[in-house]
């Protein structure tokens, strides 16, 4: 008697059946490794986005990597300080954090946007933990400060952004004990300094920061664009250092785009062995650049 035909498996499932077998060997390279990944931009705002994030963080962590979020927060400060009328000035893309603000951007991302974030994730099923910088002495900051040459004199003064900070060092301990359980720590940008002192931290720097003294696997950045772009809007999918300079002094790496390849750089230098500048505005986005062969954003490497 002749067999049987085999079952007929539709286009769905059979599309399903690749993408997890190309997943497979991704998941096995990167089980034991960490991924700090910075969350940010429209994503934060869009509640279908945020969810399928919080799916991705828990399926990495299901997965056995140790995902560490960092997040930022900027349009839910400026409305806090909006609703409070307090006053916020911009300068060079930072704000400007006096005593009074500083209170309002530290409740508002430790507070609100911190645990809403916890939240999301754990109703995926993850563990999630939230921090600040203050948490277990994880980022020690100092002031941060700016100059700017004056176009008509020429004279370089120095900006006063007020309490607004740079990493300074990063202890990772508190981070290495969460690795080792099945906590996902989700960090809000606050750092300490040496007086106490509390500062305001730019989300990306503090990813980047981190990245670097974790030495992780890789760097994950959640942006509104693709990643970096050249002359005619193609992507371009890997960059060195090398390549990177070169694409900022003929202008192709312009505006909000420089200080997110620096950061990306700096990881790399710091000791990350692969910084990403994603687009967050799409749906599962760290699951397509981490178990798909071409990936789907910017990598940045050293070589």
């Amino acid at each position: 008697m002749a067999d049987k035909a085999p079952p007929v498996i539709s286009d769905a499932q059979a599309a399903t059946s690749r993408t997890l077998s190309e997943a497979l060997p991704y998941m096995r390279r990167f089980a034991g490794e960490t991924f700090v990944i910075k969350f940010g931009g429209n994503a934060m705002g869009d509640g279908s986005l945020a969810r399928t994030f919080a799916q991705d963080i828990v399926l990495l962590k299901q997965v056995g990597i140790h995902p560490v979020v960092v997040h930022g927060g900027g349009p839910q400060i400026g409305s806090m300080l909006d609703r409070l009328q307090i006053k916020s000035n911009f300068v060079d893309g930072l704000r400007v954090t006096d005593a009074a603000t500083v209170e309002i951007v530290e409740m508002v991302l430790c507070g609100s946007i911190n645990k809403q974030i916890v939240q999301s994730i754990n109703s995926e099923g993850g563990m999630a933990a939230g921090l600040s910088g203050k948490d277990g002495s994880l980022i020690g900051a100092r002031k941060l400060t700016r100059t700017t040459r004056d176009p008509d004199s020429n004279i370089e003064k120095v900006l006063d952004l007020g309490l607004v900070g740079e990493p300074m060092r990063v202890n990772t301990r508190i981070l290495e004990v969460m690795r080792d359980s099945d906590i996902i720590p989700v960090v809000a940008p606050i750092g300490v300094g040496e007086d106490g002192q509390t500062y305001n931290i730019n989300a990306d720097t503090a990813a980047g920061a981190i990245a670097g003294a974790l030495r992780a696997s890789k760097l994950m950045m959640l942006t509104d664009v693709r990643g970096v772009l050249d002359k005619q809007k193609n992507l371009i999918s890997r960059l060195t250092p090398k390549t990177a300079l070169s694409l900022q002094m003929d202008g192709t790496i312009s505006g909000g785009m420089i200080p997110k390849v620096e950061t990306c750089l700096d990881a790399v230098q710091r000791g990350a062995r692969a910084a990403h500048i994603l687009d967050g505005r799409i749906p599962h986005v760290l699951l397509l650049e981490v178990f798909t062969e071409h990936g789907i954003g910017t990598m940045i490497t050293n070589d």
